[in-house]
């Protein structure tokens, strides 16, 4: 498989993986500024505050750092969804005909009674 082809297959799983590390990489910032006494942290309310920090902070830089990767991710899914949307036309259709053919089959008997 060519590399574009892999980068392709695990873009959902590359874009977790570098939205989580951003928001780590904000909750650690976060945490050692509450360590160093930089932003006042007390007790669990405090704690919970850093985390609420590290995601408020982390969501604009996953928006811009990002956009490669969230392209990628949304052409590898809506290209399983077309291909989803088609396998389902298709039996659709199918068991139309087949529904077609055995009211015909129907339609022919009754005719051939008469």
């Amino acid at each position: 498989m060519s590399s574009n082809g892999l980068e392709k297959s695990h873009a959902t799983l590359r874009y977790t993986s570098m939205r989580v590390s951003i928001f780590l990489g904000c909750l650690l910032v976060a945490l050692l500024l509450g360590h160093f006494g930089i932003i006042p942290v007390s007790g669990e309310a405090g704690m919970i505050f850093l985390f609420l920090l590290a995601a408020v902070a982390s969501a604009p830089l996953s928006y811009a750092l990002l956009s490669k990767q969230r392209d990628a991710m949304s052409a590898q899914l809506s290209g399983k969804l077309s291909g989803v949307r088609s396998r389902t036309a298709e039996r659709i259709a199918a068991q139309n005909a087949e529904e077609d053919a055995a009211d015909d089959a129907a339609r022919a008997a009754t005719a051939g009674q008469n």
